[in-house]
């Protein structure tokens, strides 16, 4: 839906002046004289044009307009915070359960269906299940040192960069990582 000033083409800050030329305008692009073979959307579009034009072009309407306005798109935006917050909470819930079942050892698909069962959509499921396993496996995946034909030194210097890299945050990158990746 319009606002009032998107109606008339005008700015919220438009001036009395800029409201009656933008309404005058307005009138004459959708007067239903002006529109033969198409009288009762060029009636309607009028009509609208002048209820815009009668609350604008009098001060107390358009600041009762104002305050009403801005009061409910604070509501509005309120209510989409709160709905992102909760698809967030939703979203770790899920991923929670479903890093539950796979440490138990479930197959992707199991966790697929646990998710399915939680009213998950098949998408989200589906994404959810293929990282979590793929991130429980990882974990779980014997590391095999690649270290048959380096120098020792070379060992030391890599060894002692990956341990400056993860000294910071050990476990902060992987999990950065792993729900980006669910995100995608």
């Amino acid at each position: 839906m319009a606002t009032l000033y998107e109606t008339l083409g005008v700015d919220e800050h438009a001036t009395e002046d800029e409201i009656k030329r933008a309404y005058r305008k307005a009138a004459m692009r959708c007067h239903p004289d002006r529109n033969a073979g198409n009288e009762d959307a060029a009636r309607a579009r009028f009509q609208e044009v002048k209820e815009a034009y009668a609350i604008l072009s009098d001060p107390a309407q358009r600041e009762v307009y104002d305050r009403t306005f801005a009061e409910e798109i604070a509501r509005w935006e309120a209510r989409m915070r709160e709905e992102e917050a909760e698809r967030e909470a939703l979203y770790a819930k899920r991923v929670s359960l479903a890093m539950r079942f796979a440490a138990q050892g479930h197959n992707r698909d199991v966790v697929f269906g646990v998710l399915l069962g939680q009213d998950c959509d098949e998408e989200t499921a589906r994404r959810i299940a293929e990282s979590v396993v793929a991130l429980h496996e990882s974990r779980q995946a014997p590391v095999q040192p690649d270290t048959e034909d380096k120098e020792p030194a070379e060992k030391t210097a890599e060894n002692a960069k990956a341990d400056e890299t993860n000294a910071a945050n050990p476990l902060g990158a992987m999990w950065f990582q792993f729900f980006n990746n669910l995100r995608l």
